[in-house]
């Protein structure tokens, strides 16, 4: 049997059970798709009318396999994990204890700089393959232009981080306004794409975009529990309740990275996006953009002269910050893209 490390189940009407050591995925007698435990790192449900067994979450449990359900746009509303993985107190502990005290301005500071740094070395990665073209010097002079919100985020007072978010955010949106408008310049005429849209979006790139970001939000949870820490408890984002402020906090690193690299890539080769009545990602692609996700997530990257795949880096970077959280590091220093 072919290993699998990631099983999707997207089929309306199927079912998810347990036989000897394999997860199957079942519908009117058919096997539509099956993986061996032993390899198996995640099972994401992305489709309504699906059921699964207590036994297959059983064994998920018991070997540390989390399972994710994701609605038809992409945004995660469950995932579970092995009760004893949040069963960590410490580190819990200083992670409310840093809100009120500097490490919280200064985690909200390195958060929004790893952000703006990566969005800078996306561009350059961008403008690698579009060299002495009039796309790749706008890409680089858009990545130039990004320098002076970094500046602007090294001149704010350490306030406290209820009244240092507001900076952090007004920065950040310049960043990200001279990002996506360069990003945009980059995608074909016919997508359609008219500028960054998130919730509710029905045109094909930002739909991939926000089904991408959703991909990776069940990624960063996961490595966030593992690591001992509260996915509800961020500091750039303001808490609210049922709002995942830490995951919102630590995905901003990844997003161009782990998503945003894969759908340029995508639809520069004309990846074909079809859409629903109500411009929602259509079964086939949805199975089709969340493979190529989760393939990416397994490619390796350079990271301090070693080759690492990024799920490990994201992985890396959460015990890094409960490491900072607890002061057993001096700070947290976010993860910087290769290009």
């Amino acid at each position: 049997m072919a290993i699998v490390s990631h099983l999707i189940a997207d089929s309306f009407g199927s079912h998810i059970g347990k036989y000897s050591e394999r997860l199957k995925i079942t519908r009117n007698g058919e096997t539509l798709a099956q993986a061996p435990l032993l390899h198996l790192q995640s099972l994401h449900i992305t489709s309504r009318g699906i059921s699964i067994s207590a036994d297959a979450l059983e064994a998920c449990c018991e070997r540390g396999i989390p399972v994710h359900f994701l609605d038809s746009q992409g945004s995660p509303y469950a995932n579970i994990y092995a009760a004893a993985l949040t069963g960590t107190v410490r580190t819990r502990r200083e992670q409310l204890r840093a809100y009120d005290d500097e490490r919280g301005a200064l985690l909200g500071v390195a958060i929004a700089r790893g952000k703006i740094e990566n969005a800078r070395i996306t561009l350059k990665y961008f403008a690698k393959s579009r060299r002495d073209t009039e796309q790749g010097a706008a890409l680089l002079e858009a990545e130039n232009d990004l320098i002076e919100p970094l500046a602007a985020l090294d001149r704010l007072d350490r306030l406290h981080i209820d009244d240092l978010r507001p900076h952090i955010l007004a920065v950040e949106g310049r960043a990200a306004r001279c990002y996506w408008d360069a990003v945009g310049h980059i995608l074909p005429t016919e997508y359609g794409w008219t500028g960054r849209t998130t919730r509710g979006a029905t045109d094909p790139v930002n739909s991939l975009l926000n089904y991408g970001y959703g991909i990776l939000y069940s990624q960063i949870e996961r490595a966030l529990v593992l690591a001992g820490l509260d996915p509800f408890a961020g500091f750039v984002h303001a808490d609210r309740p049922g709002k995942p402020s830490l995951v919102l906090d630590l995905i901003e690193e990844f997003r161009q990275t782990v998503v945003d690299r894969v759908v340029v890539g995508l639809v520069s080769r004309r990846f074909g996006v079809e859409q629903d009545e109500h411009g929602r990602l259509t079964e086939d692609v949805r199975r089709k953009y969340a493979e190529h996700i989760l393939d990416h997530l397994e490619s390796k990257v350079k990271v301090q002269g070693e080759r690492c795949t990024l799920r490990h880096v994201i992985q890396t970077q959460a015990r890094h910050l409960a490491s900072a959280l607890r002061g057993e590091s001096a700070a947290y220093v976010p993860y910087r893209a290769e290009w």
